[in-house]
């Protein structure tokens, strides 16, 4: 059981990251990500609905017949995206404006249907939530790193807004990164989203294939020892 949960933990954030390898829910990833705020309402948003829907799904696996499959788990998203966009209009309202048609675009994302689909339709209720969660928190970190990167680029700050989800307690929490910034505008567009999601996807591929290497020459260091052991025999 632990090292299932492991695997899955690992998959979620890193393995099989839905941004970074999947390659899945671009569109909001992409379209929203010009500051670290938006960045940050979108992906709990994605995290909420991910575990819901993920722990609903296989809650109820072995009652949906399979051929209404597809359009019940899609009726069980809607749902929770539904919940969360009425929750975003009575508390962050000023964001929910903000990030606009991508919170109930949500119903569509496809990490998110494809967990449930591939996953939380063959596995008990405890990995299908974990699932949710990893899926998405790895989604998250990504939306929040390229977040950042854009705004930085972009404006010359950091953690800018960051009122709009938690309250006047955090109206000075921005960073000013370059005093007198002009701004960047091709960091705000979508080519500069585009630009930074393979920057981050490089630098992911760099780190596997450093994290390979170092697996490869250890195990023939491992290998070289074992065979250069002489055997001593007495007569």
């Amino acid at each position: 059981m632990a090292t299932d949960l492991n695997k899955i933990v690992k998959d979620g954030l890193w393995t099989n990251n839905p941004a970074l390898v999947q390659l899945l829910g671009l569109c909001p990833l992409l379209a929203v990500t010009g500051t670290v705020v938006n960045a940050i309402g979108l992906g709990i948003a994605s995290i909420v609905v991910l575990i819901g829907s993920n722990l609903t799904v296989s809650a109820f696996r072995n009652q949906v017949p399979e051929s209404v499959r597809l359009p019940i788990f899609v009726m069980i998203i809607a749902a929770f995206v539904t919940a969360i966009e009425l929750l975003m209009q009575a508390f962050t309202y000023e964001l929910y404006l903000i990030l606009g048609i991508f919170i109930p675009l949500i119903v569509t994302n496809c990490a998110i249907m494809g967990r449930a689909d591939a996953f939380a339709s063959k596995n008990t209720i405890l990995d299908s939530t974990v699932d949710g969660l990893m899926m998405g928190v790895g989604f998250t970190l990504v939306l929040i790193l390229l977040g950042a990167m854009r705004e930085a680029i972009a404006f010359g700050t950091l953690f800018s807004n960051m009122h709009l989800i938690f309250g006047d307690i955090a109206r000075n929490w921005q960073i000013t990164l370059i005093e007198e910034y002009r701004g960047f505008l091709f960091a705000a567009l979508p080519p500069g989203a585009f630009v930074g999601l393979g920057l981050l996807i490089a630098l992911k591929n760099k780190i596997d294939l450093h994290i390979k290497n170092r697996a490869i020459t250890a195990q023939s260091l491992e290998t070289t020892s074992a065979g250069s052991k002489r055997v001593r025999i007495t007569g």
